[in-house]
């Protein structure tokens, strides 16, 4: 049976240090997605701009009629007819539709 020597190859300190590098670099170049896509935005400025009648319905089942005035970040105030104008929070809104 004959031993044979095997010589082991290793990639010089260099080598080994630029190739961190690009990996480096390469974990650096994921784009973090953005926090807000303004989409929420763009619907409530679309659906005011046209007056389009809206149906909200709350987490407690109430359902509200009426148009989209203006909103912030925390609410909507809904202009209605069958009664008075409300500022509803958005955390009160289970979903919302055209009427």
């Amino acid at each position: 049976m004959e031993s044979s020597s095997r010589k082991l190859i290793r990639p010089s300190f260099n080598e080994a240090k630029e190739q961190s590098k690009l990996k480096a670099q390469n974990h650096q170049k994921r784009v973090v997605p953005p926090d807000q896509t303004n989409a929420e935005n763009f619907y409530y400025v679309k659906q005011m701009q046209s007056k389009t009648p809206m149906v909200f319905v709350l987490k407690d089942g109430e359902t509200l009629h009426g148009i989209i005035e203006w909103y912030d970040k925390t609410c909507l105030k809904i202009n209605r007819d069958e009664g008075p104008n409300l500022l509803v929070y958005k955390t009160n809104i289970k979903y919302m539709y055209k009427a």
